[in-house]
């Protein structure tokens, strides 16, 4: 198995969905080091040569923020919204979709389970 950016690649995968396992790393992004390693084909993993390894290994280290460093800028980013008191600071720390949605309905994820509330039942129309 290949090692890149600290995560073993599984060697029976296509270069390009290999490489989407890594965190911040999607489609566009593999495509685009597939491209500037010069790898031509569409090669497995096991198949690549230890210099074409070794070229993407480059790239990523040196073009890509990816694995724990992102993770952790990412998460950075989301604690200084918190400690500065933002309006989207305030819906992470609620636990509640921060860009927009609306909660009325929907966000059952972020809410989690309904809670029964006693009264809502409507009143059955009189005769």
């Amino acid at each position: 198995m290949a090692r890149v950016a600290g995560v073993e690649l599984p060697d029976g995968k296509r270069v390009e969905y290999s490489l989407r396992l890594l965190y911040g790393i999607g489609p566009t992004l593999a495509k685009r080091v597939v491209q500037r390693a010069n790898i031509t084909g569409n090669p497995k993993m096991r198949e690549l040569t230890e210099e074409q390894l070794n070229r993407v290994r480059e790239i990523i280290d040196r073009e890509y923020v990816v694995e724990g460093d992102l993770r952790r800028e990412v998460n950075d980013n989301i604690r200084r919204l918190i400690d500065i008191g933002s309006y989207r600071g305030l819906r992470h720390r609620r636990g509640l979709p921060v860009r927009g949605q609306r909660t009325r309905t929907n966000a059952r994820t972020k809410r989690g389970a309904r809670k029964t509330v006693a009264g809502k039942r409507r009143v059955a129309a009189k005769k």
